[in-house]
């Protein structure tokens, strides 16, 4: 299928060694291009926004402005759909906004009088433009609703409804989850389902560390001190998060967390750093963490057991991403929640001596 993609395309595959599409990237490729509405859902990690952007842009007319809707849950997943649109729309001479809550809305407004092909941007702003007929629903053919389980949720899906209730009869809607945990009573009618929710990602290694309750705030310090060391740190509770991170700072460990408090400027700032192994530790959680894409990210570090399998999954899938390898550390105090822990994935047991990792 690969042969058949525009040459600017091919050339920038070979560069990134894409030899075959993903199986999620296969299975929709079709479908999308054919018109019709399509249920994805895969695993985190598995080229899913290039499952619905690259048979989409062959679609698109240029200079035909807003044909395509794409609505992200946070600010976070808009930027980075938004920085991959990019990428592939720009060669086939297509241009892509960006609509978040946080941004001047009159630079937004500005930005559409040129015409772009393709909105990406959160449901409550998107909304706001809609109102003020900014952006004109009549105009779209094709509405994606990336992390949709994440769209379905109360603050978010009222937005999504009043949006989707404004475009013509006969637009395709896409719809993108990680998890099966769809209502298919909203799905638009005669939607094709793909479900490869089951998919291992092979690429992830399962850890646990015993610990002392008290002790797991050092233990982080510890690994933040190993050389090259890089995890995302995810808490259950934000006062576990504010006071780790507190500690962590106070001994001069690199450690930063991603509040959602804070401004996207400054998030974005913090991000960089982390990508660039500038920050050894980023703490979030699961709300903060959703949709960041760290490309190679070592470690993922689980201050906390998760709540439940899904969350688990969620969570180990910010690691191992396109099939390149992972590890996802658990820090566990007590025997319970080995036993929950192991309900989730086969975990061996790790130990940390002189700065190192070695297994039991």
């Amino acid at each position: 299928m690969i042969t058949t993609f525009p040459t600017i395309w091919q050339e920038k595959l070979a560069e990134r060694h894409f030899t075959e599409l993903t199986a999620i990237q296969e299975k929709l490729f079709q479908p999308i291009s054919d018109g019709d509405n399509v249920l994805g859902i895969s695993p985190t990690g598995t080229g899913k926004t290039l499952a619905y952007l690259l048979p989409i842009l062959l679609k698109l007319k240029p200079k035909k402005s807003q044909q395509l809707l794409i609505l992200a849950p946070n600010s976070e997943l808009a930027g980075q759909i938004f920085e991959v649109t990019k990428e592939w729309a720009e060669p086939l001479n297509l241009t892509a906004q960006l609509f978040l809550s946080g941004s001047s809305q009159k630079r937004q407004i500005e930005r559409l009088k040129k015409g772009p092909e393709i909105l990406i941007g959160t449901a409550g702003r998107v909304f706001e433009l809609v109102k003020l007929k900014k952006i004109k629903m009549m105009n779209v053919d094709t509405i994606v609703l990336d992390e949709f389980d994440e769209l379905l949720s109360d603050s978010q899906y009222h937005f999504v409804d009043n949006i989707i209730h404004r475009v013509p009869r006969d637009h395709q809607m896409i719809y993108i989850s990680a998890t099966d945990k769809v209502d298919n009573k909203v799905l638009a009618e005669n939607t094709i389902t793909f479900d490869l929710s089951n998919q291992k990602l092979d690429s992830i290694s399962h850890y646990y560390i015993l610990v002392d309750k008290r002790e797991r705030t050092e233990l982080l310090r510890k690994m933040a001190n190993i050389p090259d060391f890089r995890g995302l740190v995810f808490f259950n509770s934000l006062s576990d998060l504010g006071a780790t991170e507190e500690r962590l700072q106070f001994n001069n460990a690199s450690a930063v967390s991603l509040a959602s408090d804070i401004n996207v400027k400054f998030r974005k700032v913090i991000l960089e750093k982390f990508k660039n192994h500038d920050i050894s530790l980023l703490l979030g959680t699961d709300l903060v963490a959703r949709g960041i894409d760290i490309d190679n990210l070592e470690y993922v570090i689980n201050f906390d057991v998760a709540r439940d399998k899904e969350i688990y999954t969620h969570r180990a899938g910010r690691t191992g991403r396109m099939g390149k390898p992972g590890t996802v550390i658990t820090l566990v105090t007590h025997k319970e929640e080995l036993k929950q822990l192991k309900k989730y994935a086969s975990v061996s047991e790790l130990y940390l001596k002189n700065q190192t990792l070695h297994h039991k």
